[in-house]
């Protein structure tokens, strides 16, 4: 009985050996290629690749960042100032009123018969007032005769000068009455939005009582107060005197941002800065006026005005990502030179405007700044700039394909009120 070989043929025994072979020689040509490559991080040539933004001078809005609160640009307390019962409340609470617009109404009805009766005096002092003079008219033609004694004449004098004085008494009487007459009717000393009331038809009401009877408040324009410390207003003056900033103008614009981090629509102005310096806090007063047309803001309300101070020319925005400090505490930014190398730039950092620092001195006119990256190299190492730019509202590095940077638009605005000197 024969056997059967347990060998494969022979084709296959020949072609086991040659895929193998095939096998090693495609893993070492993957190793070669593995081997080949630059390091993460780094360019073809070696060096490390590193993210920048290109820097050029401009000039930047200097603003100071102040808390405060609103407050309505007129208020009036609404009183009476006669006595009597309100019959009615003619206002509607909570809307706007214009001046003279009929607020209450008080009984009048003793004010009218008070006021009948001074017209009716007034009446009866201007009917003696003909008898008296035709009396005078008469006397002065006898006395030219001798016909009449000189007391006579002076006695017909006087009575006519009496009547005369009776007439105007009698007039300021009317007058009187009149006005405590029209003060039954409580009209809106100012326009504005008014309050609720504090008393309801029916009511005792006397003159100039400490009650108030409802507060009317004008909120278009509206006030805004705030304080400014007496340090940082002696900088600012410093800085103009020196050239470092150029004052504004008299007419300051100021923005406004609400509890909430939205900013206002409308842009408000300086209406006065304080004449003297609170001992207590070391600040002093500060007020704008903002438009008011959709009556958004109320008074009370806590808001924070950016106010603009000037403009600091020929200045350099550096983003904040980009900024660091050394064992001396000194502001310090890496760039890459026009050789291709790194260097290290000490900084004179002023305001903060967004997420850039507002620099003075430590750049130049084409600098390219390292904001990514800067943990791959050091001063003197050779590093290949890749140009990006920056998200504004969060300083993140968000664009590597454009390569325009984000640091060079026309006029930025900075903060006094995060400020960091070197």
């Amino acid at each position: 009985m024969s056997m059967q070989s347990s060998q494969p043929p022979l084709p296959a025994r020949r072609l086991a050996p040659r895929a193998a072979m095939l096998a090693v020689a495609l893993l070492l040509a993957a190793c070669s290629q593995e081997e080949s490559k630059a390091p993460a991080g780094m360019g073809a040539a070696g060096r490390a690749e590193v993210s920048v933004v290109t820097v050029h001078p401009q000039s930047v809005a200097i603003t100071a960042e102040l808390s405060g609160r609103t407050s309505a640009s007129l208020t009036a307390e609404v009183r009476p100032q006669v006595n009597g019962i309100i019959q009615a409340r003619l206002f509607q609470e909570g809307s706007e009123v214009v001046a003279g617009q009929p607020l209450y109404l008080i009984n009048p009805a003793s004010y009218q018969a008070d006021y009948d009766s001074a017209v009716a005096s007034q009446q009866k002092a201007e009917a003696s007032v003909p008898s008296a003079q035709a009396k005078f008219d008469r006397y002065a033609g006898l006395i030219q005769q001798n016909a009449v004694s000189k007391q006579d004449y002076d006695d017909a004098a006087a009575s006519l000068a009496q009547a005369k004085a009776d007439v105007a008494s009698a007039k300021a009487s009317v007058e009187t009455a009149r006005i405590n007459l029209d003060h039954t009717k409580i009209t809106a000393p100012i326009g504005g939005r008014i309050d609720k009331s504090s008393l309801t038809p029916g009511a005792l009401v006397t003159a100039n009582q400490d009650t108030v009877l409802t507060t009317i408040r004008a909120l278009d324009p509206i006030n805004v107060d705030v304080t400014q410390s007496s340090t940082n207003l002696l900088n600012l003056r410093q800085a103009i005197a020196e050239g470092r900033l150029k004052f504004s103008g008299p007419n300051v614009s100021v923005k406004l941002k609400l509890d909430n981090g939205t900013i206002y629509a409308q842009t408000g102005k300086m209406e006065f800065a304080g004449a003297n310096v609170d001992q207590t806090t070391g600040t002093f007063a500060l007020r704008a006026e903002f438009p008011n047309p959709d009556r958004l803001l109320l008074p009370g309300m806590y808001v924070r005005a950016v106010v603009e101070e000037g403009v600091a020319p020929n200045s350099f925005l550096v983003p904040q990502r980009a900024v660091s400090r050394n064992a001396k505490g000194e502001a310090t930014a890496m760039v890459v030179n026009a050789d291709g190398k790194v260097e290290e730039r000490i900084l004179t950092v002023g305001n903060s405007v967004g997420n850039n620092w507002l620099v003075s001195q430590g750049v130049s006119d084409g600098d390219r700044v390292i904001v990514e990256g800067t943990q791959l190299v050091r001063a003197g190492a050779e590093a290949t700039p890749v140009e990006v730019t920056i998200d504004e509202a969060t300083g993140e590095v968000k664009d590597r394909a454009q390569g325009t940077s984000a640091v060079t638009t026309p006029s930025k605005t900075a903060s006094t009120g995060q400020s960091t000197g070197n």
